[in-house]
């Protein structure tokens, strides 16, 4: 049984369908890349799997149950969590605190429990903490912890972000564009904590531009044009496909 099993989802809006009877599954443990020219629909296509968007038909099954018309929160509880395009951090909050947040999926209590702060909600906010820094020296931003999180370069942003999504122990994560405005060598440190990621027992699911970054990690790649899969395959099956060949480079498919 897949983990994420997708199966003829589609968006409109209006008279634009964003996505067209896409079928998808993704493997229990894989590292698992969804690429596609701008505008090809993949955004679009991570939000409703992740209940940030309704589908207008088809079908969500994620860990064996339905998830098409679930809500984002209760998909999150689920294990299945996502990073964003662009970077959502808690502005005003330490780095640490921003990977503490994410680790409420996983905690206990409430606003008698805040209050009284009876021991076993002491021993877990310590458990809390411990993770967190725990996470944050996994993507090696362990000696920021205590910095404010809005005032760490644009690519630490982007390892925070991922640190905070793991907090939640998920068993499906989505990255959406997590390469998006980095250098080269930040690049190459992300890919290298995305394998470890995966490696660790963690299912990865990511949408990228950076196609090079993806043919040299991913397991297996769908190709997106125009709202709708035109390919699927192992990287190299991927660079040889005429259609992909045709949607990236503008050419016609008998040409390509």
């Amino acid at each position: 049984m897949p983990l994420l099993n997708v199966c003829g989802l589609t968006k409109r809006f209006g008279g634009l369908v964003a996505n067209n009877e896409i079928d998808l599954e993704v493997p229990q443990g894989s590292l698992f890349a969804v690429i596609g020219p701008n505008g090809a629909g993949k955004t679009t296509f991570f939000s409703m799997i992740s209940g940030f968007l309704g589908s207008t038909s088809g079908s969500i099954e994620f860990d064996g149950r339905d998830v098409t018309r679930v809500r984002q929160d209760q998909i999150a509880a689920m294990g299945l969590v996502r990073t964003f395009q662009l970077v959502q951090l808690f502005k005003g909050m330490s780095v640490i605190e921003n990977v503490e947040v994410g680790c409420h999926l996983a905690t206990r209590g409430g606003v008698a429990a805040s209050l009284l702060r009876p021991a076993w909600f002491r021993k877990q906010e310590i458990e809390v903490r411990e993770r967190a820094h725990e996470l944050l020296d996994f993507v090696g931003l362990g000696s920021q912890a205590e910095q404010d999180a809005e005032l760490l370069p644009y690519g630490q942003q982007r390892l925070l972000e991922v640190a905070r999504a793991l907090a939640s122990k998920p068993k499906l994560l989505l990255l959406d564009e997590p390469a998006a405005g980095l250098n080269t060598q930040e690049t190459e440190s992300l890919a290298r904590i995305i394998q470890k990621i995966n490696a660790q027992g963690t299912t990865v699911l990511l949408i990228e531009h950076d196609v090079g970054l993806v043919t040299r990690i991913a397991h297996r790649i769908a190709v997106l044009d125009f709202g709708r899969k035109i390919a699927e395959g192992t990287p190299d099956e991927i660079k040889a496909h005429p259609e992909v060949i045709a949607a990236y480079l503008g050419v016609e498919e008998e040409n390509a």
